[in-house]
């Protein structure tokens, strides 16, 4: 049976702890962050800071286009304007989308702890640096796919929100040739893309459901038939 849920009546608490408070340290997310727990893709945004020093930030939240044979773009659905990844883009107009499988994932989740302005935050999450083929950015060597991009535009996601989206153009690709073929590594399955899960919550009573990192199972085909 489904239920209306609303945006405005929630449980007091969530997995214990006071509802407001909960979903501001999560990053500022909404109570249908939740309540959905709609699954999104895990990649690092990689980018120089302007003392020279690698920037790294976890990103989620985020969705990718093509638009015509010559433009794939990328919509970061939520960026924080006081963080180094969104002062990078802005001073160097270029980053690069790094997307790790799970074996790294760990090391990934450490650029959080080590952003501060002057620390090089992909070489001290225990990750490589390289440079990109064509854009002013560092990329991480681990990662299986590195899309190297370029800035567009940004917009606010509302009037008075504290974050913005911000749009990227794909200008070259690097992916590692063991995931061309599924049969091999692939891109999907456990060694696959990652997709963050804003953990699942019950509507009513606020229990959550701890859940990791999803990775991508193949479904059963289902014919192409519009008719």
């Amino acid at each position: 049976m489904k239920k209306d849920i609303s945006l405005f009546e929630r449980p007091e608490k969530l997995g214990g702890y006071e509802t407001g408070p909960y979903l501001e340290a999560c990053g500022h997310l909404s109570w249908y962050d939740f309540v959905t727990a709609m699954p999104s893709l895990v990649f690092v945004v990689t980018g120089w800071k302007s003392n020279g020093k690698e920037n790294a930030c976890l990103q989620s939240w985020s969705s990718f286009a093509g638009s015509g044979a010559d433009n794939f773009i990328c919509i970061l659905g939520k960026v924080n304007p006081g963080g180094h990844m969104y002062q990078s883009l802005k001073e160097t107009k270029a980053c690069v989308l790094n997307f790790p499988s799970n074996d790294i994932y760990d090391r990934c989740i450490k650029t959080i702890g080590n952003n501060q302005f002057e620390t090089d935050e992909i070489t001290a999450s225990g990750l490589t640096a390289e440079n990109a083929a064509t854009v002013n950015a560092p990329r991480i060597k681990e990662c299986f796919l590195n899309i190297e991009c370029e800035f567009l535009w940004e917009h606010a996601l509302f009037e008075g929100s504290q974050e913005v989206a911000v749009a990227l153009k794909a200008v070259s690709i690097c992916m590692d040739s063991e995931r061309y073929d599924q049969s091999k590594l692939g891109r999907y399955g456990k060694s696959g893309f990652l997709f963050c899960v804003d953990q699942p919550t019950h509507p009513e009573t606020g229990e959550i459901t701890p859940f990791g990192p999803g990775v991508l199972a193949q479904g059963v085909p289902v014919p192409w038939m519009t008719k």
